[in-house]
């Protein structure tokens, strides 16, 4: 699907906008599924293994962070991850065998949805080689008004910045660490049914929602088949012992089989440990983890 100078303006620069990634009908269902998500959280009060709920959250404005792992809670999240334009444009960049690591339908309310600080992914789980990478599906069109995403281009073949704050894993840089660019900045905006691509150690982060409109981006990360996870790093994985492990990694597994010899590169690694006191979402463990925000305050009517 990816042409020659898209995959290597991908492995240049760290990321890749691409339009029109969705039919027409396969937006309108995601989209129908995750307002369905959002009316049901009228009933939810706190946090739970689907919802993140953002401050302000009622039965009567209902506001929400994320859906926690759509995939596991409507099969079609899984079903356009696994057979649709978004699995050919896998094979183009992670070859014919790759794993999903995690999934999140971001929400980003309308009138202050919250930011996501500036990170690297790959601060979160750090894995045996770095051929891992990061899709957004726009579900919404994403203007620079609603709290598009950003990256910094090449920011994927530098250092992994500090993530720590006084000691803690917080889940975010430090916008005053002289090592972040903030003047190499590009925003990514687009359509509802574009994606978005950028790879694990790309720095990025997105700011609050302040227009009217809402911004829904569904992201999957994904993994290289040879790419295994490290002990330590933040997933529930290591909850699950081995059988349901192996389980899970075959139910996980987007396109080929599994693979049971991981590749082992020279790569940079920092544990996330000790985690941040709420490490259920990354805006918890952001918030809780003591980072410094990098975007300005809601402007004053």
């Amino acid at each position: 699907m990816l042409d020659d100078y898209q995959k290597a303006f991908y492995w240049d620069n760290g990321y890749l906008l691409i339009e029109n990634v969705l039919g027409a009908a396969e937006l309108a269902q995601l989209q129908a599924i995750a307002y369905d998500f959002i009316e049901a959280s009228r009933e939810v009060t706190e946090s739970n293994d689907i919802y993140d709920l953002d401050s302000g959250h009622s039965a009567q404005t209902p506001r929400l962070n994320r859906i926690k792992l759509p995939h596991k809670h409507h099969p079609y999240f899984d079903h356009i991850l696994k057979k649709s334009g978004v699995t050919e444009v896998l094979k183009d960049l992670l070859g014919p065998n790759a794993t999903l690591l995690t999934s999140k339908l971001n929400t980003k309310a309308p009138g202050g949805g919250a930011a996501v600080e500036w990170h690297q992914d790959w601060a979160f789980y750090p894995h045996t080689n770095d051929d891992i990478l990061a899709f957004g599906l726009m579900l919404d069109d994403v203007t620079p008004e609603n709290g598009p995403l950003q990256v910094i281009p090449g920011s994927h073949k530098g250092p992994i910045l500090s993530h720590h704050m006084e000691g803690v894993f917080c889940g975010a840089v430090d916008p005053d660490d002289p090592m972040f660019e903030a003047d190499k900045i590009v925003t990514l905006t687009g359509r509802a049914g574009c994606m978005t691509v950028h790879h694990a150690r790309t720095l990025h982060g997105s700011a609050p929602n302040y227009s009217d409109r809402s911004r829904l981006i569904l992201f999957y990360e994904i993994a290289k088949a040879d790419a295994w996870p490290l002990l330590g790093s933040g997933s529930y994985f290591h909850t699950l012992g081995q059988q349901r492990f192996w389980e899970d990694l075959q139910a996980r597994t987007i396109i080929g089989e599994p693979c049971l010899t991981p590749r082992v590169e020279l790569v940079p690694v920092r544990m996330p440990l000790p985690p941040a006191a709420d490490s259920s979402s990354i805006f918890r463990t952001q918030r809780s983890g003591g980072a410094k925000t990098a975007f300005a305050p809601k402007p004053e009517k």
